[in-house]
């Protein structure tokens, strides 16, 4: 399962209106090699589902993932920090052995 925070969902929320994007939009979520502790985040909206994606539905969000992703994110919650040292969206995952200081990258 994948868990979508309060404050994710209002961002998810605000960005979807002033970008023009419909509900049939929801988050993609990926992992990619790179980053200074070996592997990425990587969001954005999509509006297709793909033949072995994992879909999720938490806190009236719709999030989905590739099934090599999924093994990486198992439990995370996608939350959003603002403000003047706010990390932006991150993930609250609980596989992470190590993570970098920017919180853009994690290893397992």
């Amino acid at each position: 399962m994948l868990f979508v925070g309060d404050t994710a969902k209002q961002r998810i929320a605000e960005i979807r209106r002033d970008s023009g994007l419909d509900s049939s939009y929801f988050i993609r979520v990926s992992i990619t090699s790179g980053g200074c502790s070996g592997l990425s985040y990587k969001m954005d909206f999509d509006n297709e589902v793909q033949p072995n994606d994992q879909v999720f539905e938490d806190n009236g969000e719709k999030i989905v993932t590739d099934l090599k992703s999924f093994l990486y994110l198992f439990n995370s919650t996608l939350e959003f920090s603002g403000g003047l040292q706010g990390k932006g969206f991150y993930f609250n995952n609980p596989n992470a052995s190590r993570t970098c200081g920017c919180g853009e990258s994690f290893a397992v």
